[in-house]
């Protein structure tokens, strides 16, 4: 299958409504049990892209969208600012054929350029297809919380993950670049 990343838009949001809608109805991905609408999607994407975070779109050939991936703030206070949370979903049918790793590819490299130092990732129901994405991805596992959700009539474990982007913490952040100025009064 071929496939091609982009920026994602605005035009976007109703496949990427339906994806997640498959996947608070079917999977653990997600926690949320009732699926947003399409306006409360396009407000998050809006609150996503407005603070200038990646959100990136697979699409096939006729342009039919496969799946998304975006980073996003892993906390809001200003210490956390060097640190975003990553988010990839993808249509069923996409799934095991090499997007979400090209989708994961491509937002580390965003981050990274942005001025990141880490990435997190907060995996619900510890996926073990995430997990493995996630470790081909150079994370490493640093905790797990079991029991932190209840859907579909079970106990879900959280798996959290951890990735260096750039020099990581190995030297002072560049407090000029994107993140730098993110809390800026």
């Amino acid at each position: 299958m071929s496939f091609l990343l982009r920026d994602a838009s605005q035009a976007d949001i109703p496949a990427i409504a339906e994806i997640y809608r498959d996947s608070v109805l079917n999977g653990v991905a997600s926690y949320e049990i009732v699926p947003p609408s399409e306006a409360e999607m396009m407000q998050r994407f809006a609150a996503i892209v407005g603070q200038r975070y990646p959100y990136i779109s697979a699409v096939d050939a006729g342009g039919i969208l496969l799946g998304y991936a975006y980073a996003s703030a892993f906390r809001t206070r200003p210490a956390y600012r060097w640190m975003v949370e990553d988010s990839i979903y993808l249509a069923p049918e996409a799934r095991g054929r090499g997007i979400g790793k090209a989708l994961m590819s491509e937002l580390i490299a965003r981050c990274t350029g942005l001025g990141f130092r880490q990435m997190v990732a907060v995996i619900g129901g510890a996926s073990p297809a995430s997990i493995a994405l996630h470790l081909k991805a150079g994370f490493v596992e640093v905790g797990l919380m079991r029991g932190a959700g209840y859907k579909h009539g079970r106990w879900l474990d959280t798996m959290l993950m951890q990735r260096a982007l750039g020099e990581g913490m190995s030297t002072d952040p560049d407090q000029s670049s994107y993140p730098g100025t993110l809390f800026a009064g």
